[in-house]
């Protein structure tokens, strides 16, 4: 689905870092206002006797009630606290959504590596568990025909010790199928999601790249002053406007990171906590991952997240573990998937 400008809802104030700056800044505002008026209550009373310092307040009240009532005049106010917030805030907390996008290419690429690793150990236990349920199989068959062969010679304990081993065996495998079931799902997700990362790693650069030098241009034709004006004329700010895609950019972004990051730490808790010698593996893991396929669509694989459980479920969709980690990369006729931010 497009995003374009018109569309984009940018994070409410408060629910930015510089909106917690700017609570913090009200309150105390708040509190010392109403200190202060309490102490000078007196004094105020006092000079209200006085008709030339009574007019004074009065024109200051006047001043007040008109900055509060008159539309335009709020927003001004409203654009400046906000604008002196951020400049407060942006001192300890990088707010630049350029700045924030660089910092997630460079945790990318980390993460694609550890991605890629983690492949790789999935994809090793993954053999090794196909090892033991054909071994299994293969004990099943050979208890089966020992029971069998027992029956004929009458050696009832036998047959009754064989054919209770080859039903733990086939019980046993029936967990194990099931797991690798599910690790079959852990592979096809964590294989396309890093196939997806590294196209979303590409995009991320060229935005960068593009929109960096067209936010200089823009920040230097719109001044703050000159925003303030539109905003005090009502005309949209285009600064303002290319900002709040920016930062639609930066929190899609930051949203699909950490989904990745959510089901890399799944999938490795499910492994930590299988023990493939023993056949154990814990079942909270296993529920966790049952809880993701529940969920809604991923950010990160879209609608492929269906198809990519289906196929883990379609017993004719074979898994070849044998086949390379795809490299993918992105085709001439690739769309980035963020341009349509800035329509």
């Amino acid at each position: 689905m497009n995003t374009h400008q018109g569309d984009i809802k940018p994070r409410p104030f408060w629910k930015r870092p510089e909106g917690m700056t700017g609570m913090v800044f009200l309150t105390g505002l708040l509190i010392g206002g109403g200190y202060l008026l309490v102490t000078f209550l007196p004094t105020l009373i006092a000079l209200a006797q006085n008709v030339v310092y009574l007019s004074v307040m009065l024109l200051i009240l006047a001043a007040l009630a008109y900055m509060v009532l008159d539309p335009r005049m709020r927003n001004l106010i409203w654009y400046m606290y906000k604008s002196v917030m951020r400049w407060i805030t942006g001192i300890f907390v990088e707010l630049d959504p350029i700045g924030i996008l660089k910092n997630y290419v460079s945790d990318l690429e980390d993460k694609i590596k550890e991605m890629k690793k983690q492949i790789s150990m999935l994809r090793g236990q993954m053999h090794k568990l196909q090892e033991i349920i054909h071994n299994n199989k293969k004990e099943i068959e050979s208890n089966l025909e020992l029971a069998s062969k027992a029956k004929e010679n009458n050696k009832r304990s036998t047959m009754i010790l064989k054919s209770r081993k080859a039903g733990r065996l086939r019980e046993s495998n029936m967990r194990l199928e099931d797991l690798y079931q599910r690790m079959e799902v852990m592979y096809r997700v964590l294989t396309r999601m890093h196939e997806n990362s590294l196209i979303l790693k590409e995009d991320i650069k060229d935005q960068v790249a593009i929109k960096d030098q067209e936010r200089k241009a823009i920040h230097a034709s719109h001044s703050a002053m000159k925003s303030a004006m539109s905003v005090l004329s009502g005309d949209p700010d285009r600064r303002a406007m290319f900002d709040a895609a920016m930062e639609a950019v930066a929190d899609d972004v930051a949203n699909k990171v950490g989904e990745m990051e959510r089901f890399m730490d799944m999938s490795k808790s499910v492994m930590d906590s299988i023990d493939l010698q023993n056949g154990i593996f814990e079942e909270d893991g296993l529920k966790m991952l049952e809880e993701w396929e529940k969920e809604g669509a991923s950010l990160l694989l879209g609608e492929e997240k269906e198809s990519l459980l289906e196929q883990a479920k379609n017993d004719n969709d074979v898994l070849d573990l044998n086949e390379p980690i795809k490299e993918k990369v992105r085709t001439g006729s690739h769309k980035n998937q963020y341009d349509s931010f800035f329509d």
